[in-house]
């Protein structure tokens, strides 16, 4: 079509129209004695050449076989070939019509080209196959925009003969109508009316509305309207074609529903958040009422039983419906839904309801809201069949799908619609994929629910659960586990006493998060507390540890590693620091292997981070470790943190640092309010990427009258001295009943020191919450615990103390040793 001109595009006379096919007028011989100018277009020959002449003189006298027989339409008509007057043959087609009549002309032949007629055939078969096969629903406005012709589609699309809804307006025919597309009048006369006007079509405009042959159901049209002319030019009227995309439209709302579920279920770790996830996507596009129930088991990290699925018991987890999505947000769309009420009526939960909510502050809504309720389904209900059978339901507008991993049931998803809109067979295959993307992530969800469960019990036991009051400080401390998302870390905090009233300071942080950083932690921290327990000293401490750690982690090398040598062990690169104070003397000792300082607070108010030096983390190796002594003034505030307490993605951790010296300048705070402010400052959404642990505390000093120091020679009237010497002080405290134990103990190892160490010996009485005895000599040789024999003239003496006091052991010191004993204080009235 496209190779013809303007004027044969505009005329839909057919070829052997006798107006415009080659005419030629014969006598009853056939004879021509008439020709026309299309004849003379078609075959060259000018009227004075032809007329006259025989008519087989140019066309040949019979049909031609050889070619296909013309259609039915033009059954009469017949092919032949025609000579052109340049002497070139080519087929047309003809039809012979009688003249009756007195004069001389007996019949008109019309001819065409055989190609124009076979051009003509298509335009009249593609017409019958629009009137009459095409799905395109096609219809004719007039002028005044009534209907004045429709083909076959549009006829069925109305469900009536066209006789009976001829000259209807379309708003008429389709009164509840709407278009969804934007950027055009709003009504289908005010687009038919412009198109009218202007002449300016409109193309694939979509139009939902209800057809009068199913008016209980949508569907969608794609639209075209354009105007028509005669061939004058003339405007009669406006063509609609529009086609049914209803199910184009479905598979695309089915597609993007799976997008936005893709984007939203699964985001988060967390089991009720998930759930809710569905039905956030399902409502109210897919559903009318979504509701979620899960095994109660499943919400605590557990799978569900296999057997009895129609006998789990389940609770309601999440449920959304159009009703309170309306009630819920102005604009009735909903973008939100919150979990199930406690009554199990479901709700839209939560007092902010803001869309851009943090799915890990989601998640720790869920855990502080009440506990699901729990819903029981009666024997024939369309979810006790699904429960029993395993399989999904559907029961008129509802539809029930379980949440299935594996070979265990999760729970169920009830999709439930109004009265009159059942699911289809696409939508319930939608329901399915749905529920099973969800079911994956609730058994996600689920496995690290138990995972961190499991993580923050280990955490929970490793770290000290309560911390005994110290004679030497006033504690407080602050132990914050991660966020849901990475899970548990490895940071740690101790208070260990120490011999002396000394007590042991440490915070930890191993990297990593999970199983392996909290049992890691408590490796460490067991560790830590038994070389303390031994009154090493932070930098021995420290080095130590770092041996172990380096060996530790060259032996999981060699089991574990892989063929390259590489081997990630979150022990090594962890940090540590380690500090001892003593109130007799006030004195605070500190080493650090690559953790952060403490923060030191004097009395007055003024903070300081002291400038102790790093350490390499532990288990790097290469340099060695420092130490740094401090005095404390009495009421000293030290502060021993991590650095989740001060560092974070929007935070320099300089500003962190300064921000914990403003909060402990306070001088008026208690320990315990210094800890919850510096929390509210530091970390305000009260979870963080890291642990935090913080421990503060607030120096003391031992009164005089609680020590009592004396030195002795290393001569052998020593012991004798340093009985005396005990008995009077413990007269003077009120401690009769420990005078004989003491001075055995004080005899014994005072004898050993002079025996065996050099002079001076210290002798050290301190009476706190037990009675301490401690002998100091300059001889770096510790006694040893050991059985004598029979015959043995010596070797009972310590063996004698171990009996008589509660705890004893060595201290190592720069000019020596000190042995020390602990012995409790008699039992009062």
């Amino acid at each position: 079509m496209t190779a013809l001109n303007a004027e044969q595009g505009a005329d839909f006379r057919g070829p052997l129209d006798v107006t415009r096919a080659a005419t030629a007028v014969v006598d009853a011989q056939d004879t021509v004695i008439g020709w026309s100018p299309a004849a003379e277009r078609l075959l060259g020959y000018q009227p004075q050449e032809i007329v006259g002449r025989p008519l087989d003189s140019f066309l040949s006298p019979g049909p031609t076989p050889s070619f296909v027989p013309l259609p039915p339409e033009f059954r009469g008509n017949q092919l032949h070939v025609a000579q052109h007057r340049d002497g070139h043959e080519l087929v047309v087609a003809t039809a012979m019509c009688p003249l009756p009549g007195a004069g001389a002309a007996a019949r008109v032949l019309v001819a065409t080209e055989l190609k124009d007629l076979r051009l003509w055939e298509s335009r009249q078969a593609l017409l019958k196959g629009l009137a009459t096969q095409s799905p395109v629903g096609l219809g004719i406005y007039d002028t005044d925009l009534r209907l004045s012709w429709c083909n076959a589609a549009y006829e069925r699309e109305i469900g009536r003969p066209f006789a009976e809804f001829r000259g209807l307006r379309a708003d008429q025919l389709y009164s509840g109508g709407t278009f969804v597309s934007k950027g055009h009048p709003p009504t289908l006369e005010a687009v038919m009316r412009h198109v009218l006007e202007t002449g300016e079509p409109f193309l694939d405009l979509h139009f939902k509305g209800k057809p009068p042959s199913d008016p209980e159901t949508d569907h969608l049209w794609s639209c075209a309207y354009y105007r028509l002319q005669d061939a004058d030019g003339r405007v009669i009227g406006v063509c609609e074609d529009a086609f049914d995309i209803t199910d184009r439209y479905k598979a695309q709302q089915r597609l993007a529903l799976l997008v936005e579920a893709g984007r939203g279920i699964g985001t988060a770790l967390d089991v009720r958040v998930t759930a809710e996830k569905i039905t956030e996507v399902a409502v109210p596009d897919f559903a009318t009422t979504v509701t979620v129930d899960l095994a109660a088991a499943v919400l605590e990290g557990e799978a569900p039983a296999t057997s009895g699925a129609a006998a789990t018991s389940l609770v309601r987890v999440a449920r959304c419906s159009a009703e309170e999505a309306e009630r819920a947000e102005p604009g009735g769309r909903l973008s939100r839904c919150g979990p199930a009420a406690a009554d199990g009526s479901g709700g839209m939960g939560g007092s902010d309801g803001t869309d851009g909510q943090d799915e890990t502050d989601r998640a720790a809504d869920r855990r502080r809201a009440a506990p699901p309720a729990p819903v029981e389904y009666p024997p024939g209900s369309p979810q006790y069949r699904s429960l029993s059978s395993g399989g999904l339901v559907l029961d008129d507008t509802a539809l029930v799908v379980p949440l299935r991993a594996g070979n265990n049931t999760l729970g169920l998803v009830t999709f439930v619609r109004d009265s009159g809109s059942a699911f289809d067979s696409g939508e319930v295959a939608l329901a399915d994929e749905l529920v099973a993307r969800t079911a994956v992530s609730i058994d996600n969800a689920r496995r690290f629910t138990r995972e961190r469960t499991a993580s923050l019990a280990l955490q929970r036991q490793l770290l000290p659960r309560h911390v005994p009051e110290q004679s030497a400080v006033e504690l407080a401390h602050r132990y914050l586990p991660t966020d849901d998302v990475t899970g548990v870390g490895g940071d740690w905090f101790d208070v260990i006493p120490l011999s002396g009233t000394r007590v042991g300071l440490v915070v930890g942080d191993v990297v990593g998060h999970g199983l392996q950083a909290a049992a890691t932690m408590g490796r460490l921290r067991t560790t830590v507390r038994a070389f303390a327990q031994m009154d090493m000293d932070p930098v021995e401490l420290l080095s130590r540890l770092d041996d172990l750690v380096a060996q530790s982690a060259e032996e999981q090398r060699s089991e574990l590693g892989t063929p390259d040598g590489t081997y990630a062990d979150v022990t090594t690169g962890a940090t540590c620091l380690y500090a001892v104070y003593d109130p007799v003397s006030r004195r605070c000792v500190m080493a650090r292997a690559g953790h952060l300082p403490p923060a030191v607070v004097t009395p007055d108010g003024q903070p300081t981070f002291p400038d102790l030096p790093a350490g390499p983390p532990l288990g790097l190796g290469g340099l060695p470790f420092e130490s740094l002594e401090i005095e404390l003034p009495v009421g000293s505030l030290l502060a021993l943190f991590t650095d989740g307490l001060v560092e974070a993605r929007d935070r320099d951790i300089d500003h962190g640092l300064d921000t914990l010296a403003e909060v402990l300048s306070n001088r008026r705070a208690s320990l315990e309010e210094l800890c919850d402010r510096a929390v509210a400052q530091l970390l305000p959404s009260g979870s963080t990427a890291d642990d935090t642990a913080l421990l503060l505390v607030r120096t003391r000093e031992l009164d005089a009258s609680q020590v009592t120091e004396w030195e002795l020679p290393a001569e052998p009237v020593a012991p004798g001295r340093a009985r005396e010497l005990a008995t009077q002080q413990l007269h003077d405290w009120g401690l009769e009943d420990l005078v004989f134990a003491t001075e055995l103990v004080v005899s014994e190892l005072v004898t050993n020191a002079v025996r065996y160490a050099e002079g001076p010996i210290q002798l050290r009485l301190i009476r706190d919450r037990t009675l301490l005895c401690e002998v100091a000599d300059r001889g770096h040789t510790s006694p040893h615990l050991r059985h004598s024999g029979d015959e043995d003239e010596g070797g009972r003496g310590l063996f004698i103390v171990a009996q008589l006091v509660q705890r004893w052991g060595t201290r190592y010191t720069r000019s020596g040793k000190t042995i020390w004993t602990e012995q409790a204080f008699p039992a009062s009235g």
